[in-house]
């Protein structure tokens, strides 16, 4: 049976099938639904506020229709016993004749709520209650007759989609069947079958992931093998100001030895905001120029990449490793010097942001290549990177070193980041203050801004974050921060010195804002969350996060730690009505602990940002099985590479696992 073989399926909807990737009857059934829809719990009128809703009544009034500017529109109203609710349909005259007066009725749909006023907007009507599935549009086939083909396909889902998994696997992890599971993924017949369905689907996903993740270790790029006696390590840090952690100086060890190797290092290094990454990044990089290769050192703003450049240049220049910086504003003058300095090796080390992948850029001998923030950066741009080393030193691939400030459970990071070796950098330097988070209702709000003048007249700074740059008339609740600027300017802070800076702002005047905060010429700095990353500034002890629920718990923890960064007592404020999700801020400063209750709330595509073009992770939510179901599945592979029992069902589903990776285009992130 093929796809042209279903009922209304000619050549022009075969084209728009393939389009939206479909073009086999399995991929018709692993096209699942984005949401579902409760079209079976009816709610009455008197308690609907919430969107969305389902009502069951009959007809209170005759529609009316009325035309303004060529729209169409519908009103009518519904009852139920409990009160009446007014209807309207914008461009549905038909709605007129199918609303006779008394006629029962059901309706799903949104509220609009102004003013303790509701009206239900364009409601859908329903002659079938139960939980719809709702599918991405396929342009040209109406999600009917979608519907209509899935529910054909499933008749032969035996012999299109096969049982994958053996079958002790499926019982001990409590895993229903794979039909079974396309079945009541498409049409659920409960909510507890569609949560088991979706848990099913999900672990195969995650497993199949896994063994690919497996099969491409399997690969190893040789490497540039160095020569780093024990002693080098410990010169490096002898040369520091600071004494580094015990963590510090078990991480460098872990790199030195993955750089003495004769196969490329592909190593994660993660660990909590201030825990001193980049001077193991420095600490590599010197390694490398002691062995005379070259390093680049790629940032996702070029903010963070002067910054690096600045202490690389402090910190490096005098251990005779020559630094540069080239970012986007690099002049044109400069930049043919710096490219000049990278081909004949006289720069050792460079740092910037994409600039370091654009063409033109040659490197003499680039034998260590570093992504910091490295969830920012596609897979695509960091495989560039390094391939500016493959092309310069033919097969050997650079080093590679990822470093990461986003903590997140190693089983994760296991998934997210494929064959790299992980070192969690898990200890503070000493004399750090934890921050003291604590939750701000609105009508507190005064009181803190007392506070924050307080700081300010002992001479330290502030930051203010606001989730939008602008006003929105679709987010009126939502403080922005152009409009808290002028407010606040005008009012609360109107003789303190208040800087302004946000994400699409000029680069010379972002640049200049940000220099003036550090420098201690601004008292204020309000700004979206471009200031989430690359910016060091010790003297400040305050963070007031508006609408703190509109963001992650972990990009949370993040902000909180452009503050606590000196030796100074610091705060954060998260303003916000509702604090319920926000509370474990106040409980810990810990980022794995937040981390992996960020990773309960809201699953690892959202938490970590990896949804990017050309890379995947497997489509896990919270309510699938969060974490559990991660680790579970990760015992599945440890138990299919290890059991002998097992070693025919391991090579058919590596044989899978490879055509998995291969037709859904994945990319396991090895940089």
């Amino acid at each position: 049976m093929n796809l042209s073989d279903l009922k209304g399926v000619g050549p022009s909807r075969l084209a728009q099938l393939r389009a939206m990737g479909i073009s086999s009857l399995r991929d018709l059934l692993y096209f699942l639904p984005v949401r579902y829809e409760d079209q079976q719990t009816v709610t009455p009128i008197r308690d609907a506020w919430s969107s969305p809703v389902m009502i069951r009544g009959t007809v209170a009034e005759k529609p009316k229709i009325a035309y303004f500017h060529g729209i169409s529109r519908v009103t009518a109203r519904i009852q139920d016993g409990t009160g009446t609710m007014p209807l309207c349909w914008f461009n549905e005259p038909w709605m007129v004749q199918q609303l006779p007066v008394g006629a029962p009725v059901m309706l799903y749909g949104r509220l609009q709520v102004k003013a303790n006023q509701r009206q239900m907007q364009n409601p859908k009507q329903v002659t079938e209650p139960g939980w719809m599935p709702v599918y991405r549009p396929v342009s040209g086939v109406p999600a009917k007759t979608l519907r209509g083909m899935i529910r054909e396909a499933l008749g032969a889902a035996e012999e299109i989609c096969p049982e994958t998994l053996p079958k002790r696997f499926c019982d001990r992890y409590r895993l229903v069947g794979r039909q079974e599971a396309l079945r009541q993924a498409h049409f659920p017949e409960s909510p507890e079958r569609l949560k088991e369905a979706l848990r099913r689907l999900r672990f195969e996903e995650i497993l199949m992931y896994l063994v690919g993740v497996a099969l491409q270790r399997e690969d190893v790029q040789p490497g540039f093998p160095m020569e780093i006696p024990p002693e080098m390590p410990e010169r490096f840090w002898a040369a520091l100001v600071f004494q580094p952690t015990g963590a510090q100086r078990r991480v460098l060890r872990e790199i030195a030895a993955d750089l003495t190797r004769d196969r490329a290092m592909s190593r994660l290094v993660q660990g909590d905001v201030g825990c001193g990454k980049t001077a193991l990044a420095f600490g590599a990089i010197y390694l490398a120029g002691q062995n005379g290769f070259q390093s680049a050192m790629m940032a996702p703003t070029e903010i963070l990449a002067r910054q690096h450049y600045e202490n690389a240049a402090a910190q490096l220049e005098p251990l005779g490793i020559s630094c540069r910086l080239l970012t986007g504003s690099t002049r044109a003058r400069e930049r043919r010097e710096i490219l000049k300095a990278l081909a004949d090796g006289s720069c050792a080390a460079v740092f910037g942001t994409h600039a370091l992948i654009s063409e033109g850029v040659n490197y003499r001998k680039l034998g260590l290549v570093i992504t910091d923030e490295q969830h920012r950066f596609g897979v695509r741009q960091r495989s560039r990177l390094q391939e500016k080393g493959v092309l310069s030193q033919r097969e050997t691939a650079p080093h590679v070193l990822v470093m990461s400030a986003t903590p997140i459970p190693r089983t994760l990071a296991l998934i997210l980041y494929g064959d790299l070796d992980l070192s969690v950098v898990d200890e503070l330097p000493p004399g750090r203050q934890p921050v003291k988070t604590r939750l701000v209702p609105p009508e507190k709000r005064e009181g803190m801004y007392r506070f924050l003048r307080g700081q300010i007249a002992k001479g330290q700074q502030a930051y203010i974050v606001c989730p939008l740059v602008e006003d929105s008339e679709a987010l009126d609740e939502v403080r922005s921060a152009k409009a808290l600027y002028q407010e606040l300017t005008a009012r609360e802070l109107k003789d303190l010195r208040v800087g302004l800076t946000w994400g699409r702002q000029k680069s010379e005047e972002k640049a200049e804002t940000l220099r003036a905060f550090a420098a201690g010429e601004t008292d204020v700095l309000i700004a979206t969350t471009v200031i989430e990353v690359g910016v060091n500034v010790p003297n400040a002890t305050v963070m007031i996060i508006e609408n703190a629920e509109r963001f992650g718990l972990s990009q949370l923890h993040q902000l909180r730690g452009r503050v606590g960064r000196g030796k100074l007592e610091s705060w954060c404020f998260l303003l916000s009505e509702s604090g319920e999700k926000l509370r474990v801020l106040c409980e810990t400063n810990d980022g794995f602990e937040v981390a992996r209750k960020d990773l309960e709330q809201r699953g690892p595509g959202e938490l970590t940002g990896t949804r990017q073009s050309g890379e995947a992770l497997p489509g896990l939510t919270a309510e699938g099985g969060g974490t559990l179901l991660l680790d579970e599945a990760a015992r599945a592979v440890r138990e299919l590479e290890s059991d002998p029992l097992l070693e025919r069902e391991w090579v058919r589903i590596r044989r899978l696992a490879d055509a998995y990776v291969r037709e859904n285009n994945l990319k396991v992130a090895k940089n």
